[in-house]
């Protein structure tokens, strides 16, 4: 069957040549099922072994975060690069203990300290009368009674909660085993496993290097700088709480921290709770003051600490951030939200690689005949 071209669309071209439509062979036709039953059979034992691609992709960026570090301390100190991870390992499971050390005592003492002053602090609260005046309307003062003289028990029941999912402790603790087993792994011997999947390229390794490389200082700068800016923000709440008489500031200071690694929304969750603490103090004078402080000090780590710590590395779109934020506490929690912004990064480098060095498509009417 033929089917002519009309010769007013196409003056350059014969207007006896035809395009034939010729059913396709069996071979091609084997070719694309054999191609759609192996992407099947991929995407279904990809995601039998999903639970083992989640841990290998944490231990990957664990990876790509310390690896500047132990290749900074390997150029001072002559010692062999294992005992670097491992020394590095052992001073982060340190501080994490160190952490725990502080914080979980403290905290446990200051809930049952506000369950016992409860009262005293809801009176010092109706003294004021704004807050007197929405207390008589809404009652906010006995349901805070009641949810403070409830918190000793809730803390009981959550210390019996934990001992009773003891041996979901020693599932974490293999799967944290592996990941750190990868990690340390891919910083020994990274660069050789790299060059052995570069070599595979053929005439594309230089290219190919390259843009690994940029993938690695992205990873790498928001990994540190991300730490880094939560060091920062727990000394300056600490001091701000400590000036205000705060009581267990440092401890207030660690969960502002830990919260601020959490992108979009973890400062915010972190300044609501510091400022109930402060409602317990002076209120609402010290209430006030840490509300202009986490605000201030807000603006002045988007605009002035961050882009002095990431710099240009990490130049993602806002609306892809907030995308992949979404997508990775739905998939991973926490650790998912933490991990999707050197992620988009990471897919954003390798997008704008693939834009910048595709092919053109060269239209045949542009070409003169």
């Amino acid at each position: 069957m033929a089917v002519p071209i009309r010769p007013d669309r196409r003056p350059d071209v014969d207007a006896d040549s035809a395009i034939r439509l010729a059913a396709p062979s069996l071979k091609g036709v084997v070719r694309i099922v054999a191609i759609v039953v192996a992407c099947a059979i991929a995407l279904y034992l990809t995601w039998r072994i999903r639970s083992v691609l989640r841990l290998a992709v944490i231990a990957l960026f664990i990876a790509l975060a310390l690896n500047p570090v132990v290749d900074r301390i390997d150029k001072h100190i002559r010692l062999p690069r294992a005992a670097i991870i491992l020394a590095l390992f052992v001073a982060m499971a340190a501080c994490v203990v160190a952490v725990g050390v502080v914080l979980v005592p403290t905290m446990v003492t200051q809930v049952h300290q506000l369950a016992h002053n409860a009262p005293t602090y809801l009176h010092n609260l109706r003294d004021n009368s704004t807050f007197r005046h929405y207390d008589d309307r809404y009652h906010v003062s006995e349901h805070l009674a009641t949810a403070t003289r409830a918190l000793p028990n809730r803390l009981g029941k959550a210390t019996g909660s934990l001992q009773a999912v003891t041996v979901r402790v020693f599932a974490f603790g293999g799967q944290l085993a592996t990941v750190l087993s990868l990690a340390f792994l891919l910083m020994l011997r990274g660069r050789t496993y790299v060059s052995m999947a570069l070599a595979l390229t053929g005439r594309q390794e230089a290219r190919s290097r390259q843009l690994v490389i940029d993938v690695n200082n992205a990873v790498a700068t928001y990994m540190l700088g991300n730490m880094a800016i939560s060091v920062l923000a727990t000394t300056a709440t600490w001091l701000i709480l400590t000036i205000l008489g705060v009581p267990y500031a440092l401890s207030l200071g660690i969960v502002i921290g830990f919260f601020d690694l959490i992108p979009l929304v973890g400062a915010t969750i972190g300044a609501i709770i510091v400022g109930l603490a402060t409602a317990t103090v002076d209120f609402p004078t010290a209430t006030i003051v840490w509300v202009v402080f986490a605000i201030v000090y807000q603006g002045f780590e988007n605009y002035v600490v961050q882009p002095l710590v990431y710099g240009r590395s990490l130049d993602v779109n806002p609306l892809i951030t907030i995308l992949a934020v979404l997508a990775g506490a739905a998939l991973l929690g926490i650790l998912g939200a933490l991990l999707a912004i050197p992620v988009a990064a990471a897919i954003q480098i390798v997008l704008r690689d693939w834009w910048a060095h595709r092919t053109p498509v060269v239209d045949p009417e542009a070409v003169p005949g």
